[in-house]
């Protein structure tokens, strides 16, 4: 993957590459995005134990296609609240070495469930099978 953050526009206001390019023959994933929720439909109180349990999940799904972190260009997160910003960055940054995926963050009205307070979805690329 090639990284791109060029100096002649202003840097990411956080910690994300304002873009990253696939090379041809790779393989993409694209991932649904993923509510804070246990196996057993527990919801957690908290925003950051919610964006866990999402990226918890992504990982899960990335494993099945022989992917991981390492392979998501860009990740689509959407909070309830500007309150959840930074819980869900915090969670975020730990997970993502250098460089970062691409990222978007939004705060939306809500979802199916007013319990929800993040939501991730993400897009990966991974080398094609041999």
């Amino acid at each position: 993957m090639k990284y791109h953050t060029p100096e002649t526009i202003r840097p990411p206001f956080a910690r994300y590459s304002h873009a990253v390019e696939v090379p041809p023959g790779c393989r993409l994933m694209v991932c649904s995005g993923q509510l804070g929720l246990t196996r057993d439909d527990h919801i957690p109180e908290d925003a950051g134990a919610q964006a866990e349990l999402c990226f918890a999940a992504v990982k899960e799904i990335l494993a099945s296609a022989g992917m991981d972190f390492s392979h998501i260009v860009r990740i689509n997160a959407y909070v309830t609240d500007r309150t959840w910003l930074k819980p869900y960055m915090a969670v975020r940054d730990r997970l993502f070495g250098d460089p970062p995926p691409a990222s978007t963050l939004m705060i939306v009205s809500g979802f199916a469930n007013e319990a929800f307070k993040v939501e991730i979805e993400v897009l990966a690329a991974a080398p094609a099978l041999e």
